[in-house]
């Protein structure tokens, strides 16, 4: 007898991305705009949100979804003491989120009553490029301290996004980072992506940040 093959991951996959056309169909009924953040640990996610709901409440009606391997709230935490719904998906250790798991959060918010939802994934450069969420725009977050040749290591993240954050700039006096080098590897992967180098601690690059984003909300709303 002959043995068959079944590709499994395909088919995992396949069966992902079903479920995420499920989720960005909720989402656009809803006129929420969404957002996929990824990064490795320390980039700063959690800084980056935060500021964006400093910058942004005023303007539309913010939410939050939580990824993380273990059962903490602190993340969490954070963006509700900020005034903004928050909801946690504790992985179980799986290294990223899937559409499956932001369909459930989905199912916990009120849609109607948001305008912007971030989804904060799993700290990590390799799997969560796999799995679509549905939301409408990737961003990645990269930093300074992680050093200037992750496009080089970790290509596959760098070439399914839309836009990308250099954050921490305010330490390129005290680090080596060779910008210039950076960004060659991040064009060869993803010519021409929008590119923001900002710093969550001193603000500098925010504004743009905050821009592009209002622009993409408007867009989903109109």
């Amino acid at each position: 007898m002959n043995s068959v093959r079944v590709p499994v991951v395909e088919k995992i996959l396949n069966a992902n991305d079903q479920i995420a056309g499920q989720n960005r169909l909720l989402l656009d009924r809803a006129g929420v705009f969404a957002l996929n953040l990824m990064a490795s640990p320390g980039a700063g996610k959690t800084s980056l949100i935060l500021k964006t709901i400093e910058g942004l409440s005023p303007l539309f009606r913010l939410g939050v979804i939580e990824g993380d391997t273990a059962p903490v709230t602190i993340d969490a935490d954070k963006v509700a003491a900020a005034g903004m719904p928050a909801v946690q998906i504790n992985t179980g250790g799986e290294c990223h989120l899937d559409a499956v798991m932001v369909g459930k959060a989905l199912e916990s918010l009120s849609l109607p009553d948001l305008d912007l939802l971030i989804i904060e994934n799993v700290g990590n450069l390799i799997c969560p490029a796999a799995f679509k969420l549905g939301a409408h725009a990737n961003v990645l977050i990269a930093s300074i301290p992680e050093g200037d040749d992750k496009p080089y290591k970790y290509p596959n993240i760098y070439r399914g996004i839309e836009a990308l954050i250099l954050n921490k700039i305010d330490l390129k006096p005290y680090i080596h980072f060779d910008q210039d080098y950076f960004l060659r590897g991040v064009e060869m992967l993803n010519p021409g992506l929008k590119f923001f180098p900002l710093s969550c601690t001193t603000g500098d690059g925010l504004p743009a940040w905050l821009a592009w984003v209002s622009e993409k909300v408007h867009n989903v709303k109109s």
